[in-house]
């Protein structure tokens, strides 16, 4: 292990070291913006900043196949350096990121390295007593998209609640949000909390999951406002203001760094009758129903890895394709697009059928306010201008909670 250790210590050379507690919630988080050609470093490739504290330690890792240190897994780097892994606790997707969204995972056993593998996603979405009895510190590190109904948040809310509750200690390895140049959508009415969307925060609320983790602490989110022993490890040489480009797929269905974009959009439409092209090889870059008469680009949805038995499966869908949108075009909108949302509900005509019967649209938007709107007939603008006093009285918390130098908030 010591060339590992080695080559570890040379990168502290050139990253700006910085490691912030929970408790430490008055200190300076500012990070100046350094020039583009220091690259980004992920909390995990910062091994030297936490190495020291799982020596000796009995760990339990939350990772999934974007818990890379360049193209090596942080489960092989830590093994190689002698760490004592007791188990690994995978989220949705699973441990190597194959399951469909929201499918049930199964418990068993790593076939590469032979540890337990345990599913946080399925009947248990919060490790046990008993699953934490012999582990000393649980380590956090998987990669978000930045969108508040993407589930790791989720996960990482209730293994700091197990954490807390069992007096262990956690360490999340932070890592950057591609969507966090912005903030904008609906603030989440609590009484609409669910599994894809657990705080008043809104769709894009701009933060990492390091900092989103300080928030939960000390906004007092978790259950009967217990302390997470929370430990980040923040990223070098990023900054709210940039745009990242993820190096491995966050989730099957999110192939690119335009689907990573689109997302916050378009995920919305999961809670319609719509077909975001899961099914297909364009998966959050297309829209389009059977019924869409005002749409110019067709597509059929096929049971494919990760994505078996997609909406509107084996039906030829109208609808509209987004893949010809530049990058740099997403990136300076920096708001949800409602427009194709309004524009689909207004062209189908059956409108009762158009929102799902399971609210999930509700789940997604954080309250049946958006719904109600869209149905009312709305405007993008008005409804916009509804979101404005909640996202300022969001970002005053937020900003408590930053460890990086911000973006210009004009919301």
């Amino acid at each position: 292990p010591m060339p590992n250790i080695a080559f570890f210590l040379l990168t502290l050379m050139f990253s700006t070291c910085m490691r912030t507690t929970a408790s430490d919630k008055h200190a300076d988080r500012s990070q100046t913006t350094v020039p583009d050609a220091l690259e980004i470093q992920s909390g995990s490739e910062r091994t030297e900043l936490y190495l020291d504290d799982l020596q000796g330690k009995r760990v339990a890792l939350v990772v999934n196949q974007t818990s890379q240190i360049g193209d090596r897994h942080l489960v092989d780097s830590l093994l190689s350096l002698g760490i004592d892994i007791q188990r690994i606790f995978a989220a949705e997707h699973g441990f190597r990121g194959a399951a469909d969204a929201g499918e049930k995972l199964q418990d068993g056993i790593d076939p590469k390295t032979g540890l337990e593998l345990l599913s946080l996603y399925g009947k248990n979405r919060k490790p046990t007593a008993q699953q934490l009895e012999d582990i000393d510190v649980v380590v956090f590190d998987i990669q978000d998209v930045g969108a508040r109904f993407y589930t790791y948040l989720s996960t990482l809310h209730l293994v700091m609640e197990a954490v807390a509750e069992q007096g262990k200690k956690i360490i999340v390895l932070d890592r950057p949000n591609p969507n966090g140049f912005y903030i904008d959508g609906p603030v989440l009415d609590t009484a609409w909390r669910s599994f894809v969307g657990m705080h008043p925060i809104p769709i894009v609320h701009g933060m990492t999951l390091g900092e989103l983790a300080g928030m939960i602490n000390g906004e007092g989110w978790l259950k009967g406002s217990v302390q997470a022993d929370l430990d980040v490890v923040a990223c070098a040489h990023y900054d709210h203001s940039m745009s990242y480009e993820l190096p491995v797929k966050p989730s099957p269905n999110l192939p690119n760094h335009r689907a990573v974009l689109l997302y916050p959009s378009l995920c919305l439409f999961e809670g319609t009758i719509v077909s975001v092209g899961r099914g297909t090889q364009e998966q959050f870059q297309i829209l389009g129903h059977p019924d869409f008469t005002s749409g110019t680009y067709r597509f059929i949805p096929r049971s494919m890895p990760g994505a078996t038995y997609p909406k509107l499966e084996g039906k030829e869908c109208i609808g509209d394709r987004f893949t010809h949108i530049a990058v740099d075009s997403l990136i300076r909108r920096t708001e949800i697009d409602l427009s194709h949302l309004i524009r689909y509900y207004n062209v189908l005509k059956d409108k009762n059928t158009f929102f799902l019967k399971n609210n999930f649209f509700d789940k997604l938007a954080g309250s049946d306010i958006l719904r109600k709107q869209i149905i009312s007939g709305m405007s993008e603008d008005h409804i916009r201008s509804s979101w404005r006093d909640d996202l300022a009285q969001f970002n005053k918390i937020r900003k408590k909670y930053l460890l990086y130098a911000d973006f210009d908030v004009q919301k």
